[in-house]
């Protein structure tokens, strides 16, 4: 048997195999089956849905102009003309720390991305559409005040339709 014929038996491979990355599919994996998938996709559709809110009381656009087609994991918002969604990102990077997507191909400068998926919970979604709202201003670019209101209005209201809100505190 040679050499490679041993290391095949045994299931070696020729690199050092990226077995964190394997165990944090395998923990993420446990997190999502923990919560329940009907209620992961449940918590993706209201925060999307306060996050439309938001972006509405905002007077922006929803990139997306049929509400069937809305997707629960992103909500591109498109930039009033004349401003250039990549410099509001770079000044809501510099001044508030966050980070948002940026508008790909011919969307380029046009939009901006907020994502609300993953372990993302409304308490973390309040705080990043506040930081929006704030690079909004500090930007100079033209919207109404309101949008993180109109988004824990939107939040309040999944709440009293019984969908449970969850929120960790340390």
């Amino acid at each position: 048997m040679g050499r490679d014929d041993e290391a095949e038996r045994r299931r070696l491979v020729p690199y050092t195999p990226a077995t964190n990355l394997l165990w944090g599919l395998n923990e993420a994996i446990a997190i999502l089956l923990e919560e329940g998938l009907e209620n992961v996709f449940a918590r993706h559709q209201r925060l999307a849905a306060a996050t439309r809110a938001a972006v509405e009381a905002w007077g922006l656009e929803i990139l997306c102009r049929n509400p069937k087609e809305y997707s629960p994991v992103l909500t591109a918002v498109m930039m009033p003309p004349s401003h250039d969604a990549d410099v509001f990102r770079k000044i809501a990077l510099e001044k508030y720390d966050i980070s948002l997507g940026t508008g790909l191909a011919k969307l380029q400068g046009k939009v901006f991305r907020i994502g609300h998926l993953g372990e993302c919970n409304e308490l973390m979604l309040i705080g990043a559409l506040s930081g929006v709202e704030m690079g909004l201003s500090a930007a100079g670019v033209p919207h109404r005040s309101g949008g993180v209101q109109a988004a824990m209005a939107s939040l309040e209201g999944a709440k009293t339709q019984n969908a449970p809100l969850r929120a960790v505190a340390g």
